[in-house]
């Protein structure tokens, strides 16, 4: 699981990554739940179907919602459950795939005793392309808001990312595209998309303490999904 990432900033990385074009808001460098930050998706209006860059809140709110607090729930959806969980089985049915563009991933580490945040990327400094679903959601006022999450698998032997969280609890860890797939998971026909939720080589990534400023510091929340959605 992750609920806590530092997204990718520069257009010029994101051109030379993930092949987006154009100018990146001024998003907040360190993301949490109900904050705004890019994702990709397919332009659909597009002639090319172009790769397209859009702004989202990092926690689904899925179109039956009432308010936007369940994105404080939902920035992580287990694949396991993707398909018939209300909140995100829409998004799923429907295609709606993401890719969530990050420098790296923050995880807490309990080996000393106490959780300490510890930062994971790739282990040549390249961002990483997390799949995700996305979803559009209309609130009372007529507004329109754009929100996506993040796909975790079960990481209990995964010889990094089982380290992380509390001792006693599942391990899991989201899905890190190898960038040779990006377009793979975009256009996948629905059937597909299972087979491309695996745990990505613990040898490709690497990690290190980094602990949060204090004025930074912000709860880690431990489940992957709410209990009752």
């Amino acid at each position: 699981m992750c609920s806590n990432f530092q997204a990718l900033r520069e257009i010029e990385r994101m051109e030379r990554y993930f092949r987006i074009h154009g100018v990146i808001p001024d998003f907040p460098r360190e993301t949490w739940p109900g904050y705004l930050a890019p994702y990709i998706r397919r332009d659909h209006d597009s002639a090319e179907y172009a790769r397209e860059m859009r702004a989202g809140q990092f926690g689904l709110i899925p179109h039956w919602a009432k308010d936007t607090k369940i994105g404080r729930q939902t920035y992580n959806s287990r694949t396991e459950t993707s398909a018939t969980k209300p909140a995100f089985r829409d998004a799923w049915k429907r295609g709606h795939r993401a890719i969530i563009p990050a420098e790296w991933i923050y995880e807490p580490n309990y080996e000393t005793g106490k959780p300490v945040r510890w930062k994971i990327q790739h282990v040549d400094g390249e961002p990483m392309g997390i799949a995700g679903l996305w979803s559009q959601w209309r609130g009372p006022d007529g507004q329109e808001l754009e929100s996506f999450t993040m796909l975790t698998v079960n990481a209990d032997q995964h010889h990094l990312m089982r380290r992380f969280h509390k001792p006693d609890d599942e391990k899991r860890m989201v899905v890190v595209l190898d960038p040779a797939d990006y377009d793979r998971w975009l256009d996948c026909p629905q059937g597909e998309m299972m087979a491309m939720m695996t745990m990505y080589p613990a040898e490709m990534l690497t990690a290190e303490p980094a602990p949060a400023p204090p004025r930074a510091k912000k709860p880690v929340m431990s489940a992957d999904e709410p209990p009752l959605i």
